[in-house]
């Protein structure tokens, strides 16, 4: 974009987004990295050390990814269909930040199981928070769009390197607690930016089941489908 383009403005609610996209990466990328280490190393029950074998940890990790892939197709549906983007985010990243919490406070199997389990249903927001990056833009300022997804990648990336190097160190040193709680926090304040954007986001609404439903079964919808099997 050439320097007598400055006129035009980058969508308000742009900084809110990446800065929640940030601290979402670190989040998961930093609890998934010392998340075997723990099964094997520090898991407790009724206050004691007994930690998994490395098979049901690894059986563990692998039903977390699948979930992982699962509730992003779960999360795409409720934001075209019932929520809409911003309510969809909002809404499944406090279910995100209930299962750090559980995986901070609570050592044991049933802590984890919780944890996890909520931290995949949270998962549901990654398809919700690039689209709705596109939807900030208008006809005035799509030159723009390249850009931003330039920006809004380099956090992915950036949040993902620094926990994947910090939270190890910080579970070596402090222990569990400490290590799964960071990560924690920084979804939390992910949540709280999100939701200090909300003024001033572009919201595209749910297109509803009927429509939906359309869609899908359109000659566009069935070609898709068949492409994706």
């Amino acid at each position: 974009m050439s320097k007598t383009d400055s006129s035009i403005k980058y969508p308000k609610g742009i900084p809110y987004i990446i800065g929640n996209e940030l601290a979402e990466r670190f989040s998961y990328y930093g609890m998934r990295a010392i998340l075997v280490v723990f099964m094997t190393q520090h898991l407790m029950s009724s206050g004691k050390l007994n930690p998994m074998s490395e098979n049901e940890a690894t059986t563990y990790y692998h039903l977390f990814s699948m979930a992982n892939y699962f509730f992003p197709i779960v999360g795409a549906i409720l934001s075209d269909v019932i929520w809409g983007k911003y309510k969809t985010i909002i809404s499944l990243s406090i279910v995100y930040v209930l299962g750090h919490l559980a995986l901070a406070i609570d050592e044991s199997r049933l802590g984890l199981t919780i944890g996890l389990t909520l931290i995949a249903i949270g998962g549901g927001i990654k398809p919700c928070v690039s689209a709705h990056v596109g939807d900030q833009f208008e006809e005035k300022n799509k030159s723009l769009l390249e850009n931003i997804f330039g920006y809004f990648y380099f956090s992915i990336n950036l949040g993902a390197a620094v926990s994947t190097l910090l939270i190890p160190v910080l579970l070596e040193k402090y222990g569990p607690h400490v290590a799964f709680g960071v990560p924690g926090l920084l979804m939390l304040i992910a949540t709280i930016v999100f939701w200090k954007g909300r003024k001033v986001f572009i919201a595209i609404p749910p297109v509803g089941l009927k429509a939906y439903k359309e869609d899908l079964f359109s000659a566009k919808g069935k070609k898709l489908l068949r492409i994706s099997v």
